[in-house]
């Protein structure tokens, strides 16, 4: 498990974020961090003053990379570019989470390391990682000024015949349902400007099925998902964006079975795979390509599962 608790003692009264700067090495920014996310806990209760006093025990939740020998695909000196697998996350979404991406990351390359970019539990393919605290910000800066241009590659239903440019606003709104995280919706009124070119690549009459290429110019979230279910071409296997709203809760309650799933989506997986990024990092050109073979897999495994609940 990536988060342990430590069990710690302060003989005598001082400033928590003091405390663990002294004694585990933590910079003060590092250590208030800490503190403000409720990874300190006193009596039980989580202690969240990060200019606090604390004295005595306490217990401490640290995150500790595991690795799983997943490898990078590109190594450079500012920077590590991993494939992801589906199913994979790229961060824990709580204490209790399991192996996730950045176990990897930090176990392989120490904890200034860090991940710039988010996709999908279920969206494989390539993820860039900064190697260090400064590469970080200027990575994460090209990608908030869309200065790294993306390509993705998605299995949809239905025939798509010509390149389509997909200008549709989006927003992300809070659903009734507990369970259902953020859904993004098309929203001419309120919702952010979102762009996203489709290249047709390859139609498969058996499945009904068409290989794009998916190129997003703006960076929303889900922006390719729900852009393809727009124009009535949603991803094969996605759960969420194209399904009724009894399926996606059940979906997000998970209780919904591979075989429902499969019968709903025509996959048990979302058919959505991040290929390539283009930019320059300090003066140097870079395309990265991954190096995952997508579409024999996601024929593979399209055809598999609709054999198994035939």
């Amino acid at each position: 498990m990536p988060f342990v608790v430590k069990k710690l003692f302060a003989k005598e009264r001082i400033k928590l974020f003091l405390y663990l700067m002294r004694e585990l090495g933590y910079t003060q920014k590092e250590a208030q961090r800490l503190i403000s996310k409720g990874r300190v806990f006193v009596d039980g209760e989580p202690f969240v003053k990060t200019g606090g006093y604390i004295e005595g025990e306490f217990e401490l939740v640290e995150f500790e990379p595991i690795s799983k020998g997943l490898q990078p695909i590109i190594e450079e000196e500012h920077f590590v570019v991993f494939d992801k697998p589906t199913g994979l996350l790229v961060h824990p979404q709580n204490r209790h989470s399991p192996y996730t991406l950045i176990d990897e990351l930090r176990y392989q390359y120490g904890k200034s390391a860090n991940i710039t970019h988010r996709i999908d539990q279920e969206t494989s393919g390539i993820v860039l990682c900064a190697k260090t605290k400064r590469s970080e910000i200027d990575i994460k800066y090209l990608f908030e000024n869309r200065l790294i241009q993306k390509s993705y590659l998605a299995i949809v239903c239905g025939k798509v015949e010509d390149k389509l440019t997909i200008d549709a606003p989006l927003l992300t709104t809070k659903h009734k349902h507990t369970a259902v995280r953020n859904l993004v919706v098309v929203d001419h009124q309120k919702g952010k400007p979102s762009l996203t070119t489709v290249t047709p690549l390859k139609y498969f009459k058996d499945l009904d099925m068409t290989l794009v290429e998916a190129k997003p110019h703006t960076g929303r979230q889900h922006q390719i998902r729900v852009h393809l279910f727009h124009v009535k071409h949603p991803i094969v296997g996605d759960p969420v964006y194209g399904q009724n709203e009894a399926n996606m809760i059940k979906y997000f309650d998970r209780k919904l079975t591979k075989e429902e799933r499969v019968k709903n989506t025509k996959s048990s997986r979302l058919m959505l795979h991040a290929q390539s990024l283009h930019f320059s990092l300090y003066g140097k050109e870079y395309h990265i390509e991954s190096k995952a073979d997508f579409i024999a897999h996601a024929l593979k495994h399209v055809k598999q599962s609709l054999q198994t609940t035939v």
